[in-house]
């Protein structure tokens, strides 16, 4: 069986919800307009690094969906969007401080590793390069508020980056967030991954996976308010009953009770 680090941390925040997803085939509609725009900004950088238009790269992949039917956050629109993307694009190139060599070898890299028990473990890094002269596992994101970067060694906690050193075996990591506000801003956040922190997340993958195979898919409620986990997830209607939910954000693969999704990564 093939894992991914998105498969294992939806199995840790709610089992159930992991069981709905991978095992049922219920996936969440993609009329996110900040998801889309996330994944078309990713292909604009990645024509950034290879000396290529980035603008032209971004409008192409977001004119896409000019036309079609998303959910916007208040205040947002395709055109607010597409003109933070290239004020972003025109202030990397300002700070010039990231270097990739081989972009097309060197972004969304795959990286795989055998697990003890036989299965197999897969990740794609956004990119491998260098940040100040200092070579390091690269980290994009877009968003619209800044990421905190106190206290210090906050980011080291990031299960995200803790997989992806695990993986890698590379300590260093930069999360390059891009925050799309009035006067767009992007922060290059670092941090240094231990072993131990390495080796600890070996040992939950492999305990998380041996709760999967073993079937053990108990629900893990996330009401607490003020902080509404549940009320957040794209799959309240499935663990409430309601079909109004469901047709609103879910659609389910056809065949997904086979075992084809073993295949599907989501990095």
């Amino acid at each position: 069986m093939t894992f991914s680090h998105t498969q294992i941390a939806q199995y840790l925040r709610c089992p159930r919800s992991y069981r709905y997803r991978y095992l049922d085939g219920w996936r969440e509609k993609e009329n996110r307009a900040s998801l889309l725009f996330g994944r078309c900004f990713e292909k604009a950088l990645a024509a950034f690094f290879s000396h290529e238009d980035s603008a032209a790269a971004l409008f192409k992949e977001w004119g896409v969906y000019r036309d079609t039917p998303l959910e916007y956050k208040s205040g947002d629109d395709w055109e607010r969007l597409a003109r933070q993307g290239v004020q972003l694009l025109e202030r990397l190139a300002q700070d010039d401080r990231i270097r990739i060599r081989q972009p097309l070898r060197n972004m969304q890299v795959k990286l795989s590793r055998i697990l003890p028990n036989g299965n197999d473990f897969v990740a794609y890094i956004d990119a491998v390069g260098s940040i100040d002269g200092k070579r390091c596992l690269l980290e994009w994101k877009t968003t619209t508020a800044r990421y905190p970067d106190e206290p210090a060694g906050l980011l080291a906690l990031d299960p995200q980056l803790i997989c992806y050193s695990w993986v890698s075996g590379i300590a260093e990591a930069t999360v390059v967030a891009f925050v799309r506000k009035r006067i767009p801003e992007i922060q290059y956040l670092k941090t240094t991954i231990s072993d131990e922190q390495r080796r600890e997340y070996g040992h939950l993958v492999e305990a998380a996976i041996g709760q999967i195979e073993a079937g053990q898919f108990p629900a893990h409620s996330g009401i607490r308010f003020p902080q509404n986990v549940c009320v957040n997830c794209s799959q309240l209607g499935l663990c409430l009953g309601s079909q109004q939910l469901i047709d609103a954000k879910l659609i389910r693969r056809p065949g997904a009770s086979d075992l084809d999704w073993l295949d599907h990564l989501d990095d």
